[in-house]
């Protein structure tokens, strides 16, 4: 099949990249409006008890709270002096007049002590918007932003609307930059792995085809359901790194095809047999592997999902499709505009002059084959010492000190909870329905006396419904704000009354709560799809198990060093960030699911080359050693350029971004050296003929349905041949 696909993209190169212009045309002009086109948060989950009381609270009381917090302070003058009340009044004034906004609550109309610092040179108001959307309140937020200001006051904005907006442009900003950092160090590094600037450019017109498809796939599902601006962080990390890892795989093998004599139509067909094959069964696991993360509720999540899916199945495609095609058109060209350089003078069409059996990666591959158990068990124990930090792993929800330091929303938080009485601007909301005023205060008065509560006001009452909101010392996302929403969940309600816990510590609750049940779903449903995948790809039922036992220990070993550095605080100062002493679990998750999909990918490359020597000689020992000598390279390289593309993302200023990128090299660098370069040789030459081991009902499933080049694979040689295979590899 994947011969005959070579083929046909050979006889239609033309048309393929015909096709390929015109997506490239509708990406950068229609797909780019998908920047406007999608929402911001989506970290609620609707059925959560924070979001059903939130939207109560609307329904039966009005829009509540503040969706902005202006702190207006001075050095020189109290807020009851001129010089500071006079400017104020007159911002107030104008804020009120304002259509976009629903009120304004100043210390100046209602003397509550929360609203006025112990010194008394600061004041802040409460201002909401009438907007009900999140993005329709940050569009306001934007326009209006100016009038916030006092003149001759200092002036500081945030609030759960600025914060949010602060968190999106800071975001970009560090994405933006993060491809501006990787683009011309990618080229630099293709240049030097392919000794050439045609070969070294493909991968990057494959990112970029990738992307802008992603883009065109995003819009047009963003037109049946919501979709959120998560998606493009995504889209820009794996449909480039994806992209750009199957590019370099197809042309190594393309180049190594050639170099072995074959013109440029049998090369590409021989190149889709292989490489080809692999590339698919890579982009369908890591794209199984994103859509694990459907499973969970809350939008921003599902968005990363459709997101990463899109991007990974692109790229995918267009390996299969458009580079085909190109190199059917480039040929012999794809050597073109040499770079020279010193250490590839002993080999020709990216294939080494000893036909890839000699070198580094083949003095570890006969190394390794030699000493296995010494391997398994000096790596395994080393990457168990890497994962011990996560038994002390603690989760937490979206703090403001994910925000640089500078930030106008964290530095407002920051100096309420340390300069004003009450200290938070995210107070519990618990909502009264049923229950007459006189019901209300017993129940309020058992609300003050939970432990950790601050105080307890009447915040609002229509009819029998009543709004409490609570205050607690620290920040919404610490250990006493949840405590205290626990507590409160567990007060028994008035009599014939119902009570709903919310307001920010709940939905944070809530939502670590939410992807903690939800989390071993979407283990188990992403383990059995790739070892679905991975069984119709090599026909056993061995070397699924043992890939996803591999990948959960190399993902574990970057979750232990994520744990020690961001929560435990090391290296803070030298990276830039602020400790909180957890992980907001929706970053674990993330990575979980890109992590998986990526070591499945690095597996699927060695395997795929181990399958094909094993098919061939039937010698598992050599099958191994030679598949590590020919891919070792091409995996490390691979590994090498996504390095690069997310190192951009350890250098943003977020600090959810960075842990995103510095986790995800960590999982690179072990999984591309240690276990697939280290561990998983050695695991195979163990198993012997094992490995491939499927018992008679699969083994007849992998002939029928297998993904594979023909439908049988090739003969295994005798059980007495291979033991001589064996010891004559190992003598070497």
């Amino acid at each position: 099949m994947f011969a005959w696909w070579g083929h046909m993209v050979v006889r239609l190169r033309w048309s393929v990249l015909a096709a390929a212009l015109v997506l490239v045309a509708v990406g950068s002009t229609w797909g780019v409006g998908v920047f406007g086109q999608l929402t911001g948060g989506g970290f609620d989950d609707p059925a959560s008890e924070s979001s059903r009381a939130a939207e109560r609270i609307t329904r039966e009381l009005g829009p509540q709270g503040a969706d902005l917090v202006v702190l207006w302070s001075s050095d020189a003058s109290t807020v009851d002096q001129p010089a500071f009340r006079d400017p104020v009044a007159t911002t107030v004034a104008g804020l009120r007049a304002r259509p976009e906004i629903t009120s304004v609550t100043t210390w100046y109309d209602t003397q509550a002590p929360v609203l006025l610092s112990t010194d008394r040179r600061a004041t802040y108001a409460l201002v909401q918007l009438r907007a009900a959307d999140k993005d329709d309140k940050a569009a306001a937020y934007e326009e209006l932003r100016p009038a916030l200001d006092a003149p001759g006051v200092r002036t500081e904005v945030g609030g759960a609307t600025a914060a949010l907006q602060e968190s999106n442009t800071q975001t970009t900003k560090d994405i933006t930059r993060a491809e501006l950092l990787s683009m011309p160090v990618l080229l630099v590094l293709l240049v030097l792995i392919f000794g050439g600037l045609v070969a070294a450019s493909t991968p990057l017109l494959i990112g970029g085809l990738a992307i802008l498809g992603a883009f065109v796939a995003v819009r047009l599902v963003n037109m049946v359901t919501d979709v959120s601006v998560f998606a493009i962080n995504v889209i820009t990390l794996i449909g480039l790194g994806m992209a750009v890892d199957y590019a370099l795989f197809v042309v190594s093998r393309f180049r190594e095809e050639l170099a072995a004599g074959h013109d440029t139509p049998a090369a590409i067909r021989r190149t889709m047999a292989t490489a080809g094959r692999t590339v698919l069964v890579s982009g369908l696991t890591i794209a199984t592997a994103m859509a694990s993360l459907l499973i969970f509720p809350q939008a921003f999540l599902r968005s990363m999902a459709l997101g990463g899916m899109a991007a990974v199945l692109v790229a995918m495609l267009a390996a299969l499709t458009v580079l085909p095609a190109l190199l059917a058109v480039l040929g012999h060209r794809i050597d073109a505009l040499r770079v020279p350089l010193p250490w590839r003078r002993g080999a020709r069409g990216g294939r080494p002059a000893n036909g890839g059996t000699g070198g580094a990666w083949a003095r570890i591959a006969h190394s390794v084959m030699r000493r296995p158990v010494r391997y398994l068990v000096g790596v395994t124990v080393l990457l168990l010492l890497l994962a011990t930090p996560i038994l002390r792993m603690e989760f937490g929800g979206f703090d403001d000190r994910v925000l640089p330091a500078s930030a106008e929303p964290r530095v407002v938080s920051e100096r309420i909870a340390a300069e004003f009485p009450g200290g938070t601007i995210a107070p519990i909301d618990v909502l009264v329905s049923g229950a007459s005023p006189q019901q209300v205060q017993p129940f309020a008065d058992r609300v003050a006396a939970v432990p950790g509560v601050t105080g307890v006001q009447v915040a609002a009452n229509r009819g029998a419904s009543t709004l409490l909101t609570v205050t607690y010392p620290g920040e919404p996302t610490g250990d006493v704000a949840h405590d205290v929403v626990r507590a409160l969940r567990d007060l028994p309600p008035p009599a014939d009354a119902e009570v709903l816990v919310g307001g920010r510590p709940g939905v944070d609750l809530d939502l670590i709560d939410g992807l903690a049940d939800r989390l071993p779903w979407m283990a188990l449903l992403m383990a059995a799809a790739i070892l679905v995948l991975l069984f119709l790809a090599f026909g056993s039922v061995v070397l699924p198990v043992k890939a996803v036992l591999m990948n959960l220990v190399s993902i574990g070993a970057s979750f232990g060093v994520v744990v020690w550095i961001f929560q435990d605080g090391h290296f803070a100062d030298l990276l830039g960030f602020t400790p909180t002493g957890f992980i907001e679990p929706s970053n674990p998750i993330l990575m979980l699911a890109v992590l998986f999909g990526l070591a499945t990918d690095y597996e699927v490359f060695l395997l795929s080359r181990v399958r094909e020597e094993w098919d061939r000689t039937g010698d598992n020992t050599a099958s191994v050693a030679v598949a590590l000598q020919r891919t070792g390279r091409i995996i490390t390289a691979a590994a090498l350029l996504l390095i690069i593309v997310v190192a951009g993302f350890a250098t943003g200023e977020m600090a959810y971004i960075k842990l995103i990128g510095i986790g995800m090299i960590v999982a690179i660098v072990v999984d591309a050296t240690l276990v697939r370069a280290l561990l998983v040789p050695a695991t195979m030459r163990l198993l012997g003929r094992w490995n491939w081991w499927a018992p008679g009902p699969l083994a007849r499933v992998y002939r029928r349905f297998g993904i594979k080049e023909s439908d049988e694979p090739g003969p295994a040689a005798p059980e007495r041949l291979v033991r001589q295979r064996d010891r004559a590899r190992v003598a070497e």
